[in-house]
């Protein structure tokens, strides 16, 4: 019988101690295993290769994306540069989104700026651009929707098809939606990565990644080369990941709950010169985005007028809303994309994104959204009255 994605959350790991009954299972701290005898090792050696709490985390994440397993690694950008390390050599080509996120941008062009690899920057909603891309013949197409900070939606499903047609891998980065809202394997990608840090875990206490597969394959491929170039997780934040994992569900639907308040009444406010959020009917990609999510999520930016003077008002007196980078934990957050995030692209590459220097970028939390609504109100006072 097929399960939920609310219990396959909660119950991967469950009762499954057999030595004293744990309903919760133990943390696996030891970093080596004694062998049964000469030349016989048991199902682990060493935890950089396997851990039983990492193990557990990682079925718990292959069962929710619909994958046939799953590589935990210390962060989601070791996560990306496993799979370019795994399927890219010097000359192939990696198409990636011109408006990814600015660490997935800076790994991205370090690596071609030293000849690891090709990456080919790319608008793909852009039909021409593309198909121009693609002609290039891609080992890999990265795909991110909804974009990070823009909330631009990429058809997964097409770009899939258009990608497979010239042979390339499709990774879809579903850090923004979970496996909640959005299942890219199911539209037609080949692997799915995470920041774990965010919404996966949701309590801003770890960093880490995952790379979910649905090919046997590519899963040994890669396991084999993160034990090898030693991008695993440990123990402990492969634990509190698990823990993390039991109320993903909720907390995304609180969280989704929230950004549409805050939505509505940013909407109304007269410092706002633009909204971005998928749920909007105006917003360019809504229509993909009701077609392959299940929801809109907890993710949306805005433009304020007035300046760096008046964010800089505006941010200060702010008191709920926390000015920090990452997203997806239970606290809202919020950041200056130009300055924070995205410090790392060039102001060309910035401008060419469409990320100016007037844009807020906020990771909605499980706060009261009327308390969140109010502090915003306090802040937009303080920076009509400048």
């Amino acid at each position: 019988m097929m399960k939920k994605t609310a219990t396959i959350a909660i119950h991967n790991g469950l009762n499954e101690d057999t030595q004293f009954g744990c309903v919760v299972p133990p943390i696996y701290l030891s970093s080596t295993y004694n062998f049964l005898e000469f030349n016989q090792p048991r199902a682990h050696d060493y935890s950089r290769r396997g851990n039983p709490t990492r193990d557990m985390v990682q079925k718990a994440l292959a069962e929710l994306e619909g994958g046939v397993g799953a590589v935990v690694t210390s962060s989601g950008m070791s996560a990306i540069h496993l799979i370019c390390t795994v399927f890219l050599k010097p000359g192939d080509v990696i198409v990636a989104p011109h408006d990814c996120y600015g660490g997935s941008y800076r790994l991205f062009n370090s690596q071609q700026e030293r000849g690891a690899y090709r990456v080919i920057f790319v608008d793909q909603n852009d039909d021409i651009a593309l198909k121009q891309a693609l002609a290039h013949q891609p080992k890999i197409v990265f795909i991110e929707t909804p974009s990070n900070p823009l909330l631009r939606i990429t058809d997964i499903q097409k770009i899939s098809e258009l990608a497979h047609q010239q042979g390339a891998l499709v990774v879809a980065d579903n850090t923004f939606m979970s496996p909640v809202l959005q299942k890219p394997l199911a539209l037609g990608a080949d692997i799915v990565v995470h920041s774990c840090t965010k919404y996966l875990n949701g309590h801003s206490d770890i960093v880490a990644g995952v790379v979910i597969c649905q090919c046997q394959k590519q899963l040994e491929e890669l396991s084999w080369w993160a034990n090898n170039i030693g991008v695993t997780s440990g123990a402990f934040d492969s634990y509190l990941l698990l823990r993390g994992i039991r109320t993903l569900v909720p907390r995304i639907r609180l969280q989704q709950e929230n950004a549409q308040a805050l939505v509505a009444f940013l909407q109304a406010q007269p410092l706002v010169e633009k909204m971005y959020y998928p749920a909007l009917e105006n917003h360019v990609g809504h229509q993909i985005a009701k077609k392959q999510q299940q929801g809109f999520g907890a993710m949306l930016s805005f433009e304020l007028k007035g300046g760096l003077d008046v964010i800089k008002l505006f941010l200060s007196q702010l008191t709920l809303f926390t000015l920090a980078e990452s997203l997806g934990g239970v606290e809202t957050l919020i950041c200056h994309p130009a300055t924070m995030t995205h410090a790392g692209m060039s102001e060309e590459a910035k401008k060419t994104a469409g990320i100016s220097p007037s844009l807020l970028r906020i990771s909605v939390g499980i706060e009261d959204s009327q308390d969140l609504i109010n502090d915003l109100q306090s802040a937009f006072d303080a920076a009509t009255k400048r």
